[in-house]
């Protein structure tokens, strides 16, 4: 039997990410086993991969081990936004640590590469801008966020423990703010948030004045860069920034969206909730450098791919 096929296992595969990095990797011809157990994952994300004969879906929950054959692994399974995690606090945290534990595991049977989707909130509410990948951070270790900003903390720990221990192959990426097509419509995000209300010519709702940043990257710049990781030489571990540095006040992204998608909707302010970040900015020059990696797209251009996704699914609904 030739094994020439890549065998690469997404965990989290139907997820928002996952879904258009599973898309990436059939596409590449690789043979893609994608893991999800659905708790945000959606299986219309990836429904349109099922009749692709190097494409299989598996469900599963990553807390339990899995024993399967694969070269390279993804781990991407956690729910990703404040109002998901939030909701049950405690399968967060057992969803990210031993989920890594039981990759990590797994990574090491197989003496495969892995992967790890981390995320910028590892930073907490940063004391320093843009942020760099040597800061340690300001975390709150008892506050709401915390079984996420903790558990993906203590994921990368173990990470680098099992490079350090084991000689595992890791990468690590510090993942910031991303969207595009396929994100969770009721995941609270600003950007499907506004594009929600823009469609539905409801009042856009902004949490304080709409002074605060964020730097917003679209999916298949970010997709690119987790593929060119993944091919760095094993030295390369990260954590490495993977984001767009290019900031955008939360009302422009408001007033951008009403007007690309023609909405009559009003902006209506409302009190800022207590540990919402001023502004998220990633410093990628690493990843420059590293991967010869650079958002390129414009923000204009990646929302009105977004807005056509939301447009037909709120068609759909009707």
């Amino acid at each position: 039997m030739h094994h020439s096929q890549k065998r690469v296992l997404v965990t989290g595969g139907a997820g928002f990410l996952g879904s258009h990095l599973c898309e990436r990797l059939v596409e590449q011809g690789c043979d893609v086993l994608c893991v999800d157990n659905f708790y945000t994952g959606q299986k219309s994300n990836i429904t349109h991969l099922l009749n692709q004969k190097n494409f299989e879906l598996l469900r599963h929950d990553v807390t339990s081990p899995l024993y399967v054959e694969a070269d390279e692994i993804y781990n991407l399974a956690c729910p990703a936004s404040p109002v998901h995690y939030q909701h049950d606090p405690v399968q967060t945290t057992k969803t990210i640590v031993l989920g890594a534990i039981n990759m990590l595991g797994l990574a090491k049977r197989l003496n495969a590469r892995i992967f790890q989707a981390s995320t910028s909130e590892v930073y907490g509410d940063p004391l320093i801008h843009p942020q760099v990948e040597q800061y340690w951070g300001n975390v709150n270790p008892i506050g709401l966020r915390s079984c996420y900003d903790e558990g993906k903390r203590c994921a990368e720990t173990l990470f680098f423990d099992y490079r350090r221990q084991h000689g595992l192959t890791i990468k690590v990426a510090r993942i910031f703010n991303t969207y595009g097509p396929r994100m969770h419509p009721e995941d609270g995000r600003v950007v499907s948030n506004f594009i929600v209300q823009a469609l539905k010519n409801e009042p856009i709702t902004i949490f304080g004045d709409g002074s605060q940043t964020r730097a917003f990257c679209y999916v298949d710049e970010m997709v690119e860069a987790f593929i060119r990781l993944m091919a760095t030489s094993d030295e390369v571990c990260g954590p490495l920034n993977l984001g767009n540095p290019v900031e955008f006040s939360i009302l422009e992204l408001a007033r951008k969206i009403i007007a690309l998608t023609g909405s009559r909707s009003s902006i209506c302010f409302h009190p800022l909730p207590g540990d919402d970040p001023k502004q998220r900015q990633p410093d990628v020059s690493l990843a420059r450098q590293l991967l010869d990696w650079e958002p390129e797209l414009s923000l204009d251009d990646g929302l009105i791919k977004t807005i056509a996704y939301f447009d037909q699914l709120l068609m759909q609904s009707r």
